[in-house]
């Protein structure tokens, strides 16, 4: 099982195919509306059972889902050891957005049920179906194009990107790993301008020009 916090989130969950083990709430008029799946507590039992420092009023323990089959039908995103967890929640919110229904990480990457993870989501992990495995594996056995992001890559903006394929995404220190980076079929890159020397993007805010880019090329 894992644990939410906020009635923003608890509410797409209970309103998702997740199952709810219990919902804890301060507020009796949230109670009311939700019913017997809510219990009544304390603002001091909320603080004990938090990860926050200012708890929210409501707090639920939902059953972890068995991820489904990953259809090779559209793009999918391949999370090669990203370590932040704002990072990861930003992706998987990203994902919802743009559409991705598939959202693969390999085993080093941060539980996407981590608290501070599922914050970051503000309850999209509930529209994206995230599956854990040896990347490795999944890029040897697809059957479509791989791009893996490189500083080194063709320019994004000059490539014809297809209709469906991978997207590779590196860890935040290291980019893409040596084995991984060997399974790429292409290698793409988004062009810095002017004379600034910062050394890279922030990998969620990578994903999210490369997506659009990727999405700006369906229409």
């Amino acid at each position: 099982m894992f644990v939410v916090e906020g009635k923003k989130t608890v509410n797409e969950l209970l309103a998702s195919k997740i199952g709810a083990y219990k919902v804890f709430s301060v507020d009796e008029s949230y109670k009311k509306e939700i019913g017997e799946i809510c219990d009544l507590i304390s603002v001091k039992e909320l603080r004990q059972m938090s990860s926050l420092k200012n708890p929210s009023s409501v707090l639920g323990v939902f059953y972890i889902p068995e991820s489904l089959k990953i259809e090779e039908e559209d793009w999918v995103v391949v999370l090669d050891d990203v370590r932040d967890p704002g990072n990861l929640g930003t992706i998987i919110r990203l994902c919802d957005w743009f559409g991705i229904k598939n959202l693969i990480c390999s085993a080093t990457t941060v539980d996407c049920y981590n608290p501070k993870v599922l914050q970051a989501t503000m309850g999209s992990i509930t529209r994206v179906n995230i599956t854990y495995m040896d990347i490795a594996s999944f890029l040897r056995e697809c059957n479509m194009p791989i791009y893996g992001t490189f500083m080194s890559g063709e320019v994004v903006y000059t490539q014809a990107l297809p209709k469906k394929g991978v997207l590779v995404m590196g860890n935040e220190a290291n980019g893409i790993s040596k084995n991984i980076e060997n399974l790429c079929t292409n290698k793409i890159a988004i062009p810095q301008f002017g004379t600034s020397t910062t050394e890279s993007l922030n990998v969620a805010t990578a994903t999210s020009i490369l997506l659009n880019e990727i999405r700006r090329n369906s229409f």
